[in-house]
């Protein structure tokens, strides 16, 4: 009789659940009407509203390529560290929308806001996930 290995912990099994799990959630980015409208609009160096979109489109992607690196770690993690991460991840995602609010408000009524806010919110994603990369590399901090 065969016996078939059950073990769905395994590290290929994990890397290929990782991948289908990016590609569904890229595919499903991008069909939504706010990714169509900002990647059909933007023009780097065109006119404002063109590079706003732009900006849309960079916080859009380093947004989703952020989710997909807290999934790793989230995965690489023991049961018993993930609640400290998760509770880490969404106070950081408060907090970011927040501070990027605060920093751009003097800007809400140019017509640039759109790109200083969004272009807030790429950097606190790139800060995010150097803080991330530790918690994968590193494990849980002291």
């Amino acid at each position: 009789m065969h016996s078939w290995n059950t073990n769905f912990e395994s590290k290929p099994l994990k890397v290929l659940i990782s991948k289908v799990a990016a590609a569904m959630v890229l595919t499903v980015f991008q069909l939504s009407p706010a990714h169509a409208q900002a990647g059909a609009d933007c023009v780097s160096g065109g006119s404002q509203t063109q590079t706003n979109a732009c900006a849309i489109k960079d916080f859009q992607q380093a947004d989703t390529d952020s989710q997909i690196l807290y999934g790793d770690v989230m995965r690489s993690l023991s049961a018993h560290e993930r609640p400290a991460l998760r509770k880490e991840q969404s106070e950081w995602s408060r907090q970011r929308i927040t501070q990027c609010k605060q920093s751009t408000k003097a800007f809400e009524a140019q017509a640039d806001w759109p790109s200083r806010y969004h272009g807030c919110l790429v950097q606190e994603i790139k800060a995010r996930d150097a803080a991330l990369k530790r918690w994968l590399h590193l494990g849980p901090p002291d």
